[in-house]
Formats: structure tokens, C-alpha cells, sequence
């Protein structure tokens, strides 16, 4: 069982006490069961936006993937009758406040994050990307590159090794665990930890020798390698983990149920062929190239339990 501590530190001020089981902030109800906050039964308390507000995880240029979700989002306000604004944003944590804030109503949020922002900003997540014949997940992979001295995960001792946020579940989570509990190396003791913010910043600081090793996701790694954005043969696999789940893609609570039925169809009703998205998601094993349906109880069990044996809480401020 993994036992690293892990200490969040985020815009939404997360506590640290010990490992805490999940539950949702006071200010969401969950009457059923689901582990996800209740939509409103108060007529008041519900929200029907006239332009809905959307953003993907924190990675790479935002204005590519602005052109990324393009055909999506106009699939989305045709479908909604509403339009749709893509939001950059350059943080896990920045992305879960928008939330919680009401600033944003339709998001993918990283793994990692995913329990944060369903027991923090009450996102209902209900979709995920797979493959067509309903494959899904990526790993964590610990990488460097050729000529740091780094052959196997004990030659990380006093370098340098590159996590990406502290909310990442591959870019910090599990990796910063997997060195303590098996490896017995503990940051800022045994290894100088930094943090690059992004997959994309981890995996092209490696490549450009700027870091010796870095924690990342190797679906992002491998879309970068298809876009050329980085090479190959710059990059050394020294670790790979178990499958993950990848984002997953959800709505604000508070949006009307009849609304929030409308973007549920948005997404499994989209055509990828031909679509920017499955040009640039496609490009992962296995490849993205639909949505399917998931539950929070049922595909973050796994991360519920590193979060819990990592010590986060879920308290909210």
C-alpha cells in the first residue's frame, strides 16, 4: 500500500491533517449515494447559463487546444442552444476554484484532481475518452533522457527529479509515493523535487536536458511524440505503472437537470471522424477516440485509495 504524505497546496486551500475518507464540502448534499453532489432540488439554486463555460485540463499552449476542442464545442452549442467559451486555464487548482466559484460549467479534469473537484467545486463527472472498443487509462511513467547518468530509478538520488502538481496523480501522486514506499526515497532528502506546472513542460525539459528525470503521464508524452513536439529517442523510459484512469469530463452541479442532460448527449452524441480531437487524442495507446459513460464511485476507487493512503484530505476553505 502506497504511504507517502502528500501536502496539497492550492488556491482552495485544502487542509492537511491525517488521511481522511472522502466526503463532500458542507456546502454539497449527496442523498444517494453516488459520491457526487446532488443536483439542487431548489428551483433557486439552479443555474441556466446563456453561455456555457468549458476548459480541459491545465496542458500546452492553450490556444492550440483551443483549436483542439473547436469542432466539439460547436457540436456542443448546437446540441445545447447555448454558446459555448473555451477557458485556458495554467492550474489544477486554478480550474477547480473557477468551479467552485461558478465560473465554469462543463470541464475535464485531470485524475489527480478529479476527487478535488468533485468533493470541492461539486463537478459531476460522467464521461471519460476510450477507445472504440472501450479501452481506456494510461500510465505514469518515470523518463529521462540519454546521458544524465540515470540508468534505473535508484540513480535519481541526489538529482534533480521534475513532478508537475502537486495535484497530479502521475505527476506527483503516485510517483513521489512509488520512490518513498519502494524505493525508500524521500523528496527534498534523497532527491531535489521541482515542479514544471505541466506534463508538457516535464517531458520537454527532459528532452532539453534541463532535468534529469521527470514524473509524467506517458499519454501526453505519446502525443507529443506524434505531433513532433518532441523526439523519441530523446526520452528514456525508467519506470511504468499500473493504468490509470484518464480525464474525466463532467458538469457543474448546479446547472438544471434538463441542461445538463443536454451536454451529456453533447459528448456521446459528437462525431470524432475527421475532428481535431481525434487528430490530436487518437494519438495515445490506446487511442482516444470516443467518450464513454463512467461513474466517480466506480473508475476513481484506485485514486480514492492512493489519496487515502497518501494522506490527503478533502477539506475545503
Amino acid at each position: 500500500m502506497l504511504r507517502a504524505l502528500f501536502a496539497a497546496t492550492t488556491l482552495i486551500a485544502l487542509a492537511i491533517p491525517a488521511a481522511a475518507e472522502f466526503k463532500l464540502d458542507s456546502r454539497y448534499t449527496d442523498t444517494d449515494g453516488d459520491l457526487i453532489a446532488d443536483i439542487p432540488t431548489d428551483p433557486a439554486q439552479l443555474v441556466d447559463p446563456a453561455t456555457l463555460i468549458f476548459a480541459d485540463m491545465p496542458v500546452g499552449d492553450p490556444a492550440v487546444y483551443a483549436e483542439v476542442w473547436k469542432d466539439f464545442l460547436a457540436h456542443m452549442e448546437r446540441v445545447t442552444g447555448k454558446k459555448v467559451q473555451f477557458l485556458p486555464v495554467d492550474s489544477n487548482a486554478a480550474q477547480i476554484e473557477a468551479m467552485r466559484a461558478g465560473h465554469l460549467h462543463v470541464a475535464g479534469f485531470n485524475t489527480g484532481s478529479n476527487p478535488l473537484a468533485v468533493a470541492c467545486a461539486g463537478f459531476r463527472p460522467f464521461a471519460m475518452m476510450a477507445a472504440e472498443d472501450g479501452r481506456f487509462g494510461y500510465e505514469m511513467e518515470i523518463i529521462t533522457h540519454p546521458g544524465a547518468g540515470v540508468t534505473k530509478i535508484e540513480d535519481i538520488k541526489d538529482k534533480t527529479l521534475a513532478f508537475t502538481a502537486e495535484t497530479s496523480n502521475s505527476g506527483y501522486k503516485v510517483p513521489s509515493a512509488l520512490l518513498k514506499s519502494e524505493f525508500g526515497m524521500e523528496a527534498g532528502k534523497d532527491y531535489t523535487p521541482t515542479f514544471s506546472g505541466k506534463h508538457e513542460n516535464s517531458i520537454l525539459g527532459v528532452a532539453n536536458k534541463d532535468y534529469p528525470a521527470a514524473a509524467i503521464a506517458n499519454s501526453v508524452k505519446e502525443r507529443m511524440i506524434a505531433r513532433d513536439a518532441v523526439k523519441a529517442n530523446d526520452l528514456v523510459v525508467l519506470y511504468t505503472s499500473q493504468t490509470f484512469p484518464t480525464t474525466g469530463y463532467g458538469v457543474a452541479h448546479n446547472l438544471t437537470p434538463a441542461l445538463q442532460e443536454k451536454i451529456k448527449d453533447a459528448f456521446f452524441t459528437f462525431n470524432w471522424e475527421g475532428s481535431a480531437l481525434r487528430a490530436e487524442f487518437a494519438q495515445s495507446e490506446p487511442p482516444n477516440e470516443t467518450f464513454i459513460a463512467i461513474t466517480f464511485k466506480e473508475n476513481w476507487a484506485v485514486i480514492r485509495q492512493i489519496d487515502e493512503a497518501s494522506g490527503v484530505s478533502y477539506a475545503c476553505h
